[in-house]
């Protein structure tokens, strides 16, 4: 089955061809990161307006580049939440009319399904179960995967994601949209003896996270220093170490209490190459496997989208003509599997 992605959750528009037997065909990016920088951040109506200008173009892009002509398209899949309600529409309006006109079956997918399901765009895949650390701007889980559509959510973020926590301190620190990025780059010329930040949550049991408290903490310590290039180096070091070690130490304590062997890192942070060198080392000192996607299926895009779709299109599930999209939708609520 070859299915059409397409990924318009926020300020990301994002499309692949998928086919179950060749694999990932093409995909293609388009990020509204100049459009939204002079804000400080997403403005959800520029967003959606920006997804109806680009999203059809870029379809039109992929197909030509990956050589897929519109009739051997089996399906589509088209993000349906959670995300931006406008933006959400736009990606479900095109994907369920063009199944419409191609006469083909067309299915709503979970974002965050898309992202705990990139890692199985690489070779070598993971097999399930699998425990996955999905870190991003707007979520950061633990999840018990144990097959596509059995999610169980572990632990989670009581207050601010990872992700938010990194753009928002890059915000106190005066560097601008998007923040996550730049921090992780300045992070790297700060001393990592500078300071020394809490490691929020892990002093006491379980596996939630909370980043609300280290925001502060930036902030408060920003205020009492002299506020110099090296200062901000320094803190953005020390923020970035936090982060990433309150990640890890929670990985491990979930790793202990599953039993489970191998580990997936996705969302945007995942692609932190720090992170992902400090839970390689975690995953050496454990004896499980670690796998990631690649970066730029770390960050939302269409690739994800066209193969979480396309598993589900192939076991016969499709929706009717009438499509919805869903802000706000727990991954714990799906209530189907493919097996």
């Amino acid at each position: 089955m070859r299915v059409l992605g397409i990924e318009t959750s926020c300020d990301e528009t994002g499309v692949a061809v998928y086919d179950t037997k060749q694999g990932l065909l093409g995909h293609a990016l388009y990020s509204q990161t100049d459009i939204h920088a002079q804000y400080g951040g997403v403005v959800p109506e520029l967003a959606s307006r920006d997804h109806i200008r680009k999203l059809i173009p870029l379809i039109k892009t992929l197909l030509n580049e990956s050589h897929t002509k519109p009739d051997e398209i089996d399906g589509i899949a088209y993000t349906a939440g959670p995300g931006l309600v406008g933006a959400l529409l736009v990606g479900a309006a095109v994907g369920r009319s063009l199944a419409w006109t191609w006469q083909v079956p067309a299915i709503g997918v979970h974002h965050l399904e898309g992202h705990l399901l990139a890692a199985m765009l690489e070779e070598p895949a993971p097999s399930f179960p699998f425990l996955a650390l999905l870190v991003s701007g707007g979520h950061t889980q633990l999840v018990e995967v144990a097959e596509i559509g059995k999610y169980i959510i572990l632990g989670e973020s009581v207050d601010d994601a990872a992700g938010e926590a990194f753009d928002k301190t890059a915000k106190l620190l005066g560097l601008g949209y998007p923040g996550g990025p730049a921090l992780a780059r300045l992070a790297e010329q700060g001393n990592p003896d500078a300071f020394n930040f809490p490691r929020p949550m892990t002093q006491r049991p379980g596996l939630d996270f909370s980043f609300s408290g280290l925001k502060t903490h930036v902030l408060t310590t920003w205020r009492a220093q002299t506020q110099n290039k090296q200062t901000r180096a320094d803190i953005a070091r020390a923020f970035e170490d936090a982060v990433i070690d309150t990640l890890a130490i929670k990985c491990r304590r979930a790793l202990k209490q599953s039993g489970l062997t191998r580990l997936i890192i996705a969302g945007g942070v995942g692609a932190n190459q720090r992170l992902r060198s400090r839970l390689g080392e975690l995953a050496k000192e454990m004896s499980v496997s670690v796998y990631y996607p690649r970066p730029i299926f770390c960050t939302d895009n269409g690739a994800m989208i066209a193969y979480a779709g396309a598993i589900r299109l192939e076991t016969g599930q499709s929706e009717p003509l009438a499509f919805n999209a869903y802000p706000r939708w727990p991954i714990n609520e799906l209530n189907y599997s493919v097996s």
